[in-house]
């Protein structure tokens, strides 16, 4: 098989090219979101270099440390994104929310790695990009079902007020939403399954067959890690909510949101 064709740097500039189509779209279409494409563009081309270079690194000094501080940035960078579109929830609610992305994460990395790959778990090779995947996905997911509650609360507080004066349960008022936005946190990954191997071609198992390895141990591996990211997006997302919509009424059954 072949070796991956490297990009040189002038043939990599050309695809921001493509970025003036998307912007000119937008002009069209009178979206006000301009300045976001050219930050989120610049932001992700700065990010990515800087995480080239510390990669390179770690991957020639494959120390624990360097791997465990790598993740932990991960985490941290991951708890603060969810928690900067969700400055309106309680303290305890961001705990629960910190603490279960934290730990379901973890708890899937370990078990992968160890169990399903058998590799050591501090093996920069596995470990970070395996994270990577993971907690993006959990970021994106936790943020999506956030959004889906907060939205739901915010549209039924009259009917909510309404049923807790006609002796209705905080509990039992609540927790239909946290099924809902479950439901809709999970819907994206789990239609991205269903479409997986015939509309698309996913990425982890497209840059390892860019890299030489062959397309039978590429299925295998990207099988293993949808089902770990639908079964860490479910832990993260239904935790947090579960826990955190307990924080929205006091003892005496009233809402404190």
């Amino acid at each position: 098989m072949r070796e991956v064709v490297e990009i040189n740097t002038g043939r990599f500039l050309l695809i921001y090219l493509l970025l003036l189509i998307v912007l000119s779209i937008m002009r069209v279409c009178k979206m006000q979101q301009s300045k976001l494409l050219f930050l989120g563009s610049i932001q992700m081309t700065v990010q990515l270099v800087i995480a080239g270079f510390l990669l390179t690194y770690i991957f020639d000094n494959p120390k624990p440390i360097y791997t465990v501080a790598y993740i932990i940035l991960m985490i941290a960078f991951a708890i603060y994104r969810v928690l900067s579109k969700n400055k309106e929830l309680n303290s305890k609610f961001k705990f629960y929310i910190a603490s279960t992305l934290s730990v379901s994460g973890i708890g899937i990395i370990v078990f992968f790695i160890v169990f399903v790959i058998n590799e050591n778990l501090f093996n920069p090779q596995y470990a970070i990009p395996l994270s990577g995947m993971i907690f993006g996905n959990v970021m994106t997911g936790l943020n999506l079902g956030l959004k889906t509650f907060r939205e739901s609360i915010d549209a039924e507080r009259n009917k909510m007020e309404a049923l807790l004066n006609f002796g209705g349960k905080p509990n039992d008022i609540l927790r239909p939403f946290v099924f809902q936005s479950l439901e809709t946190a999970l819907l994206p990954t789990l239609n991205s399954m269903v479409g997986m191997g015939i509309v698309s071609l996913p990425g982890m198992m497209t840059g390892q067959i860019l890299s030489g390895t062959l397309p039978t141990t590429a299925i295998l591996y990207q099988i293993a890690i949808m089902i770990a990211i639908t079964t860490v997006v479910c832990f993260s997302v239904f935790g947090s909510l579960y826990l955190g919509y307990k924080t929205l009424y006091n003892s005496h059954e009233q809402f404190n949101f």
